[in-house]
């Protein structure tokens, strides 16, 4: 047989060189990452990626360093986006690749991405009956799945561990708290989970109260006239009155028409930062991890696909949607450090909207917080924000940040959570810039 032609060899060459155009640098590649079985019977899984700290907090061994969890909100929206797009070590860019991030969240912690509930991202749902259709199935998922990232390494029995993430994960992290924190009262001391506090950013908490907010900061931010504005308040209500029902699904779609009349209205791009003039360019994320060279360097089969938000999952918690976790963290701020965080542009689940459910609170501390100062808050001299506490609760607003307050303000965000869980400056005594 006759040798192929030099021309036709070389775009043979180019063309198998080419079919993973996607490299995984190996000092990019997590400390740990895989799946943690949560169904030994029907193999449903929770996948994970895990970086250790590059830089533990000064005399900290490794043995006390802290550990941040992630979570993603949706429901049924991936970690991966916080990981790559966010708040991760290596983040992709618009070439779709990875590029260090100085201000990642594992700088002086270890982090812990979790694709939640199982059927998000690269988590495995055996059957769709499988996912979660509550908080409770959530956290009791999350909590199998930590006990056995725990198990990975020694070092992780002895270490403080702060829940973190945003957004629908307003629901998640105060469940997983609750679950996990009642489940340690009545555990032996080498059994429990050391969770040493919560941080809830930009979060969708108690959906009652929080659906109101949006005509009215709409309409002081200019965005809808008055007309607008009462009609707007029309199906908020609305929406309230299914909620008091107890007709979740109705009330879940009567909140989205909600927003998606409010988007027509205002014509912005997107509510996740009224200041964008396109939505968060994240989709690189999406092609970065269905390529089958990332896919092997994680850990994935090669099967699956992999998808931003998985409607499946968010057609499972739908009934969930506009249930509030808000006494859980009336239960949980009397035990744990609590900090909710906001971006100051963030028109879905911004201030106004956090400080809203807040003042409802039925909490003993919660004239102390209302009456607290607000303080001024900058980094390097630089007006950054805006911090309020009073004995274990928190709250921080994230100047001219959306939804996404690690990837608009990735230096701020970083200082925040490092100064929060370390209690330094606003968080504690000492500095405040």
């Amino acid at each position: 047989m006759a040798s192929p032609p030099p021309l036709l060899l070389l775009l043979l060459l180019l063309l198998i060189s080419s079919a993973s155009a996607i490299s995984y640098p190996k000092e990019a590649l997590p400390t740990k990452s895989g799946y943690l079985t949560v169904n030994s019977t029907t193999g449903s899984a929770i996948f994970y990626t895990y970086y250790e700290s590059q830089s533990p907090p000064k005399n900290t061994p490794i043995s006390q360093t802290p550990i941040l969890i992630w979570l993603q909100g949706g429901p049924g929206c991936s970690s991966m986006l916080a990981n790559y797009f966010e708040l991760g070590p290596w983040l992709v860019n618009q070439e779709v690749k990875l590029e260090s991030n100085p201000n990642s969240w594992n700088k002086q912690f270890g982090l812990l991405f979790l694709d939640n509930p199982i059927g998000t991202g690269f988590s495995i749902a055996a059957t769709p009956d499988e996912i979660p259709r509550d908080q409770n199935s959530v956290a009791s998922h999350l909590f199998v799945a930590l006990k056995k990232f725990i198990s990975l390494d020694k070092s992780f029995k002895t270490r403080p561990i702060y829940l973190t993430g945003e957004s629908y994960a307003g629901k998640y992290l105060p469940a997983l708290g609750y679950y996990i924190l009642k489940k340690n009262a009545i555990s032996s001391y080498g059994e429990r989970i050391n969770v040493a506090g919560i941080a809830i950013g930009n979060g969708l908490t108690d959906p009652e109260i929080q659906v109101q907010d949006h005509a009215i900061t709409a309409f002081h931010l200019g965005l809808i006239n008055e007309k607008q504005k009462a009609h707007l308040e029309k199906l908020q209500l609305k929406t309230v009155a299914f909620i008091k029902r107890r007709k979740w699904s109705d009330a879940s779609d009567t909140r989205a028409d909600v927003l998606d009349t409010l988007t027509n209205m205002s014509g912005l791009a997107t509510l996740y930062d009224v200041r964008k003039l396109a939505p968060y360019p994240n989709n690189v994320v999406v092609s970065f991890l269905n390529d089958a060279e990332v896919k092997r360097a994680l850990h994935v089969p090669g099967d699956i696909t992999f998808a931003k938000c998985s409607s499946v999952v968010a057609d499972a918690m739908h009934e969930d949607i506009m249930k509030s976790v808000r006494p859980m963290v009336e239960w949980l701020v009397t035990r744990t450090r609590v900090l909710l965080y906001q971006g100051q542009t963030d028109l879905r689940d911004g201030p106004t909207s956090t400080s809203s459910w807040v003042r409802e609170m039925r909490w003993e501390g919660i004239e102390g917080f209302l009456g607290a100062e607000r303080e001024v808050w900058r980094v390097g001299g630089l007006l950054a924000g805006y911090v309020q506490r009073w004995e274990r609760f928190s709250n921080a607003v994230v100047l001219n940040a959306g939804h996404l307050v690690p990837t608009d303000q990735p230096l701020n965000s970083q200082i925040m959570i490092q100064d929060w869980v370390l209690e330094k400056g606003l968080f504690g005594g000492g500095r405040k810039d």
